[in-house]
């Protein structure tokens, strides 16, 4: 994977005026770690968008601070968004060191194709886990970690958590004999038709999310 850098600068505004920055498209951000103060920093939010695209929860970024010749390597912790537009309102990198093993979820990918879902009629994939908690130095986190369905030829064929490839001075946070996936009978579900009333609660709850969003994102800038 291509190395991911972002140029990013110290800021000086806090509080509630940071919905101004928003406005002209930055985004306030954190920098914290392990025996290192916190850092308020400013992002351009097209650069950050691009970035969060591209960039897993373990993957290293390299943030460079105004004229320093020397980049910070942080992961990103915590991405607040607007939950009704999806506009990203802060970010907090934790700043990482290469020499002491952190802790992460990764992500599960699962590649392949089962081949029972061709030779039994009505079986499907039941998926029991989407990320497992592992321990490792930043240079040997994973961007994902792969399960091959290609193994699963029968009606309650299973994967366990042990049966997937971890890679070298990667540890296991989690139990090995954790189902990750299971061959099942399909079933029939029934849906619900949602009623007015339903729709317009749902309405409301909407609207009370973004405005917690906003107050969660202006609180962490208080703090």
């Amino acid at each position: 994977m291509k190395r991911l850098e972002l140029e990013v600068s110290k800021r000086e505004i806090t509080g509630k005026k940071v919905r101004f920055l928003r406005r002209q498209g930055i985004i306030p951000a954190n920098i914290y770690g392990h025996g290192i103060d916190s850092t308020a920093i400013n992002v351009d939010a097209k650069g950050l968008k691009h970035l969060l695209a591209h960039a897993g929860s373990t993957d290293l970024i390299y943030l460079k601070i105004g004229d320093s010749k020397s980049p910070l390597r942080v992961l990103v912790r915590q991405v607040q968004k607007n939950p009704i537009n999806d506009d990203l309102l802060h970010v907090d990198f934790y700043q990482v060191r290469m020499d002491e093993k952190i802790k992460a979820d990764v992500p599960v990918v699962f590649v392949g194709e089962a081949p029972v879902l061709k030779k039994v009629k009505n079986s499907s994939i039941l998926y029991l886990i989407d990320s497992l908690p592992i321990e490792a130095l930043p240079d040997d986190l994973p961007h994902s970690l792969e399960v091959d369905l290609s193994s699963l030829e029968e009606l309650d064929s299973t994967i366990h958590v042990k049966d997937i490839h971890l890679g070298d001075g990667i540890t296991l946070l989690s139990d090995p004999e954790q189902m990750a996936v299971k061959v099942t009978e399909a079933r029939k579900e029934v849906e619900e038709v949602p009623v007015e009333a339903e729709v317009a609660e749902e309405a409301e709850v909407a609207e009370e999310a973004e405005e917690a969003a906003e107050a969660e994102a202006e609180a962490s800038e208080e703090e």
